[in-house]
């Protein structure tokens, strides 16, 4: 799996277990072919005609997958999802988990869904500790759909948002994907918020969309992080999950006025996926303290192109800026594949800058070790 000629300290840091920072819950029921290629295709049907196999992603999924079914490398499609099907879910699902080498999986919730894996038992399966993620735009709607007025839904929101922090190591938010991340940096006032509030309470099943509605969100998001002492992920990035922006709206530069707003209350902040955006969220890593960076999923859907990605955030963002996560979503192969992609990815990276005698053995085997652990470890005090 590893590039060939690596010292075997680097090896080692490269195949200790890994701490996945971000993923998403993962299917616990049986699947169609066609539930199968929508949730690798990112929940983007296939044209007719054609199969979302034939993308990095499904390419992957037969050549790093396979053998973990006990199939070859490569194996065809049909065959692939046989030998699923023939397993079953759960099995299916222990074996990929348990093959990422994951010893912590951090678990965004922000899907209510009885057929997605719990936090819990989605460590159990994969034989690691699980901790929750809380998105935030999850607890604003279900704050909006009980809420009686506009000032029972700003009580609501900041109490219930506070509640299930309590059990979090840290919390997320999708708002640039819902509006775009060039939102007015500034706390909304408390006048504009009630009028936004009682224009969410008309249609309160739908995703919060209105800019003030986000912004006042986000801050409150600030504040309990604050108060709690956790980390805020951000979704930046274009991509087939990136709602109902434009995708040159999801470009993390456009963040820089909340960043340094945000810088004063000392709240760690990790930009997310990125891709292809991630220089920009490099850069704001090296410039803001509090500012983290992981391309997650975007390795996974890059194929064997990864390691350009790894290059260049080791080019631009701080070691100790950098943080693993699989983006793993909706099913298993995603949690394995965003593991193999990120050891490859990095072990190639290292290798060059250990050939061409820029690094030592020791300071290579350091930041992988950092990158695929230690950092999110101490960034959310595990």
């Amino acid at each position: 799996m590893l590039p060939l000629g690596l010292p075997d300290t680097v090896r080692e840091a490269l195949l200790a277990p890994l701490v996945d920072h971000h993923c998403d819950a993962v299917r616990r029921d049986e699947l169609s072919r066609a539930q199968y290629e929508l949730l690798i295709g990112g929940g983007v049907p296939a044209p007719p005609g054609t199969t979302h196999f034939d993308t990095p992603v499904g390419v992957a999924v037969r050549r790093w997958c396979a053998p973990v079914l006990d199939l070859p490398p490569h194996a065809p499609p049909a065959v692939y999802l046989a030998r699923r099907a023939e397993l079953g879910a759960a099995e299916a699902n222990g074996r990929l988990l348990r093959a990422a080498g994951v010893a912590a999986f951090l678990v965004d919730t922000g899907t209510e869904d009885d057929d997605l894996l719990p936090a819990a038992e989605m460590g159990r399966q994969g034989g690691a500790a699980a901790d929750e993620i809380v998105r935030v735009e999850q607890v604003e709607h279900d704050v909006a759909e009980m809420a009686a007025s506009a000032a029972d839904y700003l009580e609501g929101l900041a109490e219930e948002l506070a509640a299930r922090a309590a059990g979090a190591v840290g919390l997320s938010t999708v708002a640039g994907h819902l509006h775009g991340l060039d939102f007015d940096a500034a706390r909304p006032s408390r006048g504009s918020v009630i009028a936004a509030a009682g224009r969410r309470l008309a249609d309160p099943k739908e995703p919060p969309a209105d800019p003030v509605t986000l912004r006042h969100l986000l801050w409150t998001a600030v504040d309990v992080a604050r108060e709690r002492g956790l980390p805020l992920q951000l979704h930046a990035g274009a991509g087939p999950d990136a709602g109902h922006a434009a995708p040159h709206r999801t470009d993390p530069a456009l963040l820089t006025g909340f960043l340094r707003a945000l810088q004063p209350a000392g709240v760690p902040v990790i930009l997310l996926h990125c891709y292809p955006f991630h220089r920009q969220a490099a850069h704001l890593a090296a410039a803001y303290p509090h500012v983290h960076v992981d391309v997650g999923r975007a390795l996974t859907r890059t194929g064997a192109g990864a390691w350009r990605i790894v290059d260049e955030l080791l080019e631009l963002a701080p070691f100790h800026k950098q943080l693993f996560g699989s983006g793993c979503s909706g099913v298993a192969e995603t949690a394995h594949l965003g593991a193999v992609a990120f050891r490859r990815a990095l072990g190639r990276a290292l290798k060059e800058r250990l050939e061409e005698g820029e690094w030592s053995a020791a300071d290579a085997a350091r930041v992988a070790y950092m990158i695929g652990s230690g950092n999110a470890r101490r960034v959310y005090r595990l």
